[in-house]
């Protein structure tokens, strides 16, 4: 038994970075044991067990050997247990404004995985009229609660931590979709926000090249480890390092690009 809670997770998974976020913000990168799991592969029938047979990631294990699911569940537990001062706002009122906050993050990261997984190049516009508007969602709400600031409070808070591994993933959307926020007054807010967090010393886990790499798969849409008709090798492997790879062609519309094109293999 672990003396730290252990969490499986996928090292470039956005809802793993959301802990590691709260453990650089807090100074307490070594609180959580982290072990990764190889989604390229069958899961082992140990953590499976574990799971009760799901296998979404990450997963917290605590030192009680407690299993707990949902990346915003296990944020938030870290959160109330680790040493020091919460993320999240001690004020009842301003916790449920950044909750409202974080309750839009499930559609917001919906639209922009489905954007990057689309393959019909007729639906392009329609996928990013869809982001564009839960963008526009976000600017509103923070025009209303901070129009001035950066933050939606004083400082990178819980809603941040639970947001910016999804700005970072969008990255995706850059390389492959060619995605930029227009200029004007309704997203003027949230890039203020959105480019101020994928900024913040404690968000620096993952970068564009990693990202646009170990993505590659999704946007010829084939997700969570699974193989591409052609393909031998998951865009998710491990091996050869991701840095070690050639950056993938942009026009994913085209087809896919051999295991061997993308550095895959020998």
């Amino acid at each position: 038994m672990s003396d730290r809670p252990i969490v499986h997770h996928i090292p470039v998974c956005p809802f793993s970075q959301r802990l590691e976020i709260l453990l650089a913000l807090r100074g307490q990168p070594n609180a959580v044991e982290f072990r990764v799991v190889d989604i390229t592969k069958p899961r082992d029938p140990a953590l499976l067990a574990k799971t009760r047979g799901t296998t979404a990631l990450p997963v917290l294990e605590t030192v009680q050997g407690r299993i707990l699911k949902e990346s915003l569940v296990i944020l938030r537990y870290l959160d109330e247990t680790l040493e020091g001062q919460t993320l999240r706002r001690t004020d009842p009122a301003e916790h449920a404004v950044e909750s409202l906050l974080i309750a839009n993050e499930g559609p917001f990261t919906a639209a922009g995985y489905r954007y990057v997984m689309n393959q019909d190049r007729g639906q392009r516009s329609h996928f990013r009229d869809k982001l564009l508007e839960q963008y526009r969602a976000l600017d509103a709400f923070l025009v209303h609660e901070n129009p001035d600031g950066t933050w939606l409070f004083d400082d990178f808070g819980l809603a941040e931590a639970v947001f910016t591994p999804m700005f970072e993933r969008f990255w995706f959307l850059d390389y492959y979709e060619g995605f930029e926020l227009p200029d004007g007054g309704e997203y003027d807010r949230v890039r203020r926000w959105r480019d101020a967090c994928m900024a913040h010393p404690a968000a620096q886990q993952v970068s564009e090249e990693q990202i646009v790499k170990v993505y590659y798969d999704y946007a010829l849409g084939a997700g969570n480890g699974s193989l591409l008709p052609g393909r031998s090798v998951s865009s998710f492997a491990f091996t050869p390092h991701w840095q070690d790879r050639p950056w993938p062609p942009r026009d994913k519309y085209a087809g896919s690009a051999s295991d061997r094109e993308l550095g895959l293999v020998d």
